[in-house]
């Protein structure tokens, strides 16, 4: 694919490290900042043009006449949507995505068209971090956790810990111990290496565990993983802005939350607009300020400012008072390795999240829905199995005669209402709902062209 991308800020650079990645795609960036160009352009393999994202002199020189998806992604919403207006109207561009942070224009949906502003599909980063740190909250214990076929299902990412019932026991006794409970382990990393999931695997205590498991059996599969997880009743967020305003208004309802921002006029503007939330003013990182609000008794403390540094400190120092479950929001992926290799149990990054939304536009074979997984080593996809038997490499075959790459399993199948774990024998048909794992995202060409619909 020919894929334009404006911005080369913070997730403008995310998604064009990983559509640059694969061979088949052809990716020019633009920016203001010939500097930051210029860098891109040595790390990556990509073209760039400097300009105004939203000149129809610069989208012509950076090829929008020939691309077959834009990704506007500038700081800017009202430069999003106009380029996007302006590719649609003298390039015919035929996909283009828009980050639209403002709550003003993503509340009315009505503006979006091709006879009104023609954006294909928005995204919202803030949105997308608030529902995905809400997830986590409400499921402790997991430090990934993944929607597919409308939250039908679930993959989830926990750590296996002494004591968990299916420690020390292969994938093999699964059925047993949990009895009705259906998951599929789709993958297990040990000190960071993969192990493969045979049926003779067994866990041990500090794997990563990543399963697949219908939404209503997530609970009980983390809790088999690792000692049981209260209920979630206390959260103290570390920062206001947009995500952790949405964040403390989505929770107060069901929980104690109290929120810590630095800046006085905006506390004082947030306690106005929230019913429940207790509002602080003060230094997140302050120590005599945690303790006073009782962190050693809070359950999730969650640092989301717009300060990397603060973030990793104050999540590190709550952890030490005695907080049970610290997140930090962080925007190099680099540093969610390490981090979470320590003290702080949840690293988030917005680039990983908000790739997903694009990765489904830029996929073939009638994918509805990507995940990255491992910082973009991995993948999950969900893929909808179109055509006839006649001509499908997939529909009419069971799941063991399905010729997929080295490292790539089939973990659940969605058919209507109901929800399957796919085993060697389980046979495909027509509009099933495939989720899929992929260990190595470099083999994401042959999966693609094994689901793609036979041309008639």
């Amino acid at each position: 694919m020919k894929i334009l991308i404006l911005g080369a800020g913070q997730v403008g650079r995310t998604v064009a490290r990983h559509f640059s990645r694969e061979e088949a795609n052809d990716v020019t960036v633009v920016d203001n900042d010939e500097d930051v160009l210029r860098d891109l352009q040595d790390r990556l393999d990509v073209h760039t043009v400097a300009g105004n994202a939203a000149y129809p002199s610069v989208l012509q020189a950076a090829g929008a006449g020939e691309a077959d998806l834009l990704v506007a992604l500038t700081n800017s919403d009202e430069v999003n949507m106009m380029a996007c207006e302006v590719a649609f109207r003298l390039f015919r561009t035929p996909t283009k995505i828009a980050r639209i942070r403002s709550a003003e224009y993503t509340s009315r949906p009505e503006l979006f068209s091709e006879t009104a502003i023609p954006v294909d599909v928005f995204i919202s980063p803030e949105q997308l971090v608030t529902e995905y740190l809400e997830r986590l909250i409400h499921h402790p214990g997991a430090f990934q956790l993944l929607e597919f076929a409308a939250g039908k299902v679930l993959l989830v990412g926990a750590r296996a810990e002494p004591g968990g019932l299916l420690v020390g026991h292969s994938l093999r006794e699964i059925p047993e111990l949990l009895g009705q409970i259906q998951t599929r382990v789709v993958a297990i990393y040990r000190a960071g290496r993969l192990v493969p999931p045979q049926g003779d695997s067994v866990i041990e205590a500090c794997d990563e565990v990543f399963f697949l498991a219908a939404s209503e059996n997530v609970h009980s599969v983390i809790g088999a993983l690792r000692r049981e997880d209260s209920r979630v009743r206390r959260v103290l967020i570390a920062g206001g802005g947009n995500i952790g305003q949405r964040l403390a208004r989505s929770l107060e309802r069901g929980a104690q939350v109290k929120l810590i921002e630095h800046d006085p006029r905006r506390a004082q503007l947030i306690s106005e607009q929230l019913e429940n939330t207790i509002v602080l003013s003060g230094d997140a990182a302050d120590e005599e300020l945690l303790i006073e609000e009782n962190i050693d008794s809070t359950d999730v403390f969650a640092a989301i400012t717009n300060s990397e540094e603060t973030n990793i400190l104050s999540a590190m120092l709550a952890k030490r008072l005695g907080a049970r479950r610290v997140m930090a929001l962080v925007n190099a992926s680099s540093y969610a390795d390490l981090i979470e290799s320590g003290s702080i149990d949840v690293a988030v990054t917005p680039q990983t999240i908000t790739i997903g939304t694009l990765l489904a536009h830029v996929r073939r074979g009638e994918v509805v829905r990507v995940h990255a997984l491992r910082r973009g080593a991995a993948e999950a996809i969900e893929a909808v199995a179109r055509g006839e038997a006649q001509s499908s490499r997939v529909i009419g075959r069971t799941v063991q005669d399905i010729e997929l790459p080295e490292g790539a399993s089939i973990g659940a199948i969605v058919r209507g209402e109901q929800v399957l774990m796919a085993h060697h024998d389980t046979a495909i048909q027509a509009n099933d709902h495939l989720i899929l794992f992929l260990a190595d995202r470099r083999h994401i060409d042959s999966v693609e062209r094994l689901l793609m619909r036979a041309a008639p």
